[in-house]
């Protein structure tokens, strides 16, 4: 285990097909890090971007093609080379003294959630997964979540799919979901990593219902160790004092 102050070239291992623009790349590295840290990954003389951790062991990265940098990486085959840098950031601080959480995904937040899910489970707490998104071909996730609940038995891990138009899942938004759940004091924390307007309603909620939550919020990472201050958000530099946030 280790942590790459400069950027270390890493050799893909296994790609997997997650949705029409979202990939799974996991790659022949391990890394000491935590769920909810990210690392910078770079293309020699083209660019380098954030992607949030997947596993840390091996190293494992969603990676959805919005952009040059990210279609690029989907044209990488299994053999080819990824640098990669760090791990960065504040992952989740997520105690075994919850005893029933909910994780709570919205589009491709969901990423670092599956090994946080991981984690809860080993530490024996029952895990709902909230995952989100605007229709059933952009959900994410959700096999990999269904194996997840399948391995650990019957009713260690909740999955609910929620879709805006209703194609899959319930019809709604996440917190149409979450929110019955809190209202009957059925959760006792709440991880979640998503949109900002999907983390800001998540804030209310869980001020409303005295639940303790945390974020992960979605910057553009540009140098992750706190000099450019591109990621700055509401007077904090999500690169150092993030990506996770207690709201």
């Amino acid at each position: 285990m280790n942590c790459f102050t400069l950027p270390t070239a890493a050799r893909i291992t296994g790609i997997e097909t997650d949705n029409y623009r979202t990939k799974t790349f996991v790659l022949d590295a391990q890394l000491e890090a935590a769920p909810g840290q990210f690392i910078m990954a770079w293309l020699p003389r083209f660019d380098e971007k954030p992607f949030s951790l997947v596993s840390a062991d091996p190293v494992t990265l969603m990676i959805t093609a919005v952009g040059p940098f990210t279609r690029l990486v989907h044209e990488l085959q299994v053999g080819d080379r990824l640098w990669l840098r760090g791990p960065f950031g504040r992952g989740f601080d997520a105690p075994a003294t919850s005893r029933r959480v909910a994780l709570v995904g919205g589009g491709y937040g969901v990423a670092p959630l599956l090994w946080l899910a991981r984690r809860q489970l080993a530490q024996g707490a029952h895990v709902t997964a909230i995952i989100g998104a605007r229709t059933e071909a952009d959900l994410l996730y959700g096999p990999r979540f269904a194996a997840l609940a399948d391995a650990n038995g019957a009713g260690a891990l909740s999955l609910r799919l929620t879709t805006e138009d209703g194609s899959a899942g319930a019809h709604g938004r996440v917190t149409d979901v979450l929110a019955p759940l809190l209202d009957a004091g059925q959760i006792d924390a709440i991880y979640a990593c998503g949109p900002h307007g999907m983390l800001h309603a998540l804030a209310q909620f869980a001020r409303r219902t005295s639940t303790p939550c945390q974020a992960s919020w979605e910057a553009y990472m540009r140098c992750a160790i706190g000099i450019c201050g591109a990621c700055e958000h509401d007077g904090k530099v999500l690169c150092m004092d993030g990506p996770v946030l207690a709201l």
